[in-house]
């Protein structure tokens, strides 16, 4: 059971979360076309993995139930 106030806090770390990762992601592609491409990959890989942290958090979210 998670308080109605926990729950949204939950929703909102999800899509900042998720958008973040993807904006780090897209950040990270335009970098490595450039120079620093070690620096373009690194982007691209933690941004894929804190979106990844997002969508796992969506579920996690739609298995708790709100307390009365």
């Amino acid at each position: 059971m998670a308080t109605p106030r926990n729950l949204k806090r939950l929703q909102n770390l999800v899509w900042i979360l998720i958008y973040g990762g993807l904006l780090t992601l897209v950040f990270g592609l335009a970098v490595g076309r450039g120079e620093e491409k070690v620096l373009g990959h690194s982007l691209v890989v933690g941004g894929a993995i804190v979106a990844a942290i997002g969508v796992v958090l969506i579920f996690v979210r739609a298995r708790l139930k709100p307390s009365p």
